[in-house]
């Protein structure tokens, strides 16, 4: 694996506005990593000594009801943040984060993070643009929890291939992943979720890409439903 630069760190949007120098601050001591799919590499409960940057794969922040249930918080994609929240209140971390897929991760010192948030206003922002855009998902999401299961598995198809994708594209190729993590994210049964994929792909809404993954191909049922703007 080629050692994370500075360079590359400026070239996301949450870091863009760090000198080189700051940059270089940030990824004093770094550890890179490799993850397979289904691994836990952030538990619940841990303390936040560490802040994350995904390079590559999808994740997912999961947490559990009482009774036991899975549920799925939100996705993370490449150039995403994670395990700030514990590093800035120095609480213990509220959920897990697993592979769905093989990812690569970078991991930072929860120190000089947030010193740097402290010294620089326009770093500052940048993650609570972050954090609110963390926020209308989530609310977009929770919103949906008593719609039908053709508009909660739309939108998660969706919500899957922005998080695929670098420019947040609605039609990119979701990647081969097992229908039950679909069915979790989108709030489903796993029966439910299959049925209605099947559904979708014969009205020709969804296909199955060569790579085993899926697509949304029509995405005029998304904007009827408001969950996508026209144009």
């Amino acid at each position: 694996m080629a050692a994370f630069t500075s360079e590359q760190l400026q070239s996301l949007t949450l870091f863009s506005g760090l000198s080189e120098e700051n940059c270089e601050q940030l990824l004093n001591r770094h550890l890179q990593s490799s993850h397979a799919p289904d691994q836990v590499f952030v538990m619940e409960q841990d303390w936040g000594e560490s802040v994350f940057l995904l390079l590559s794969g999808l994740a997912k922040v999961r947490t559990y009801t009482a009774d036991g249930d899975e549920v799925v918080m939100s996705v993370l994609g490449a150039g995403d943040v994670f395990g700030e929240m514990a590093a800035l209140d120095g609480a213990a971390r509220s959920a897990d984060v697993v592979a769905l897929s093989s990812l690569e991760l970078v991991k930072l010192r929860a120190a000089p993070f947030t010193a740097l948030l402290q010294e620089q206003s326009a770093f500052a922002l940048a993650l609570a643009r972050l954090e609110a855009s963390r926020l209308r998902d989530l609310n977009q999401r929770f919103a949906l929890q008593s719609a039908d299961a053709t508009a909660r598995l739309l939108d998660s198809l969706a919500y899957l291939a922005r998080k695929s994708a670098p420019d947040g594209d609605a039609t990119a190729e979701i990647p081969a992943l097992p229908q039950k993590e679909i069915a979790l994210i989108a709030g489903l049964a796993r029966e439910t979720a299959s049925r209605t994929l099947s559904k979708l792909r014969a009205r020709g809404t969804v296909t199955d890409t060569q790579a085993g993954g899926l697509q949304l191909v029509d995405l005029e049922p998304l904007i009827k439903r408001g969950l996508l703007p026209r144009g």
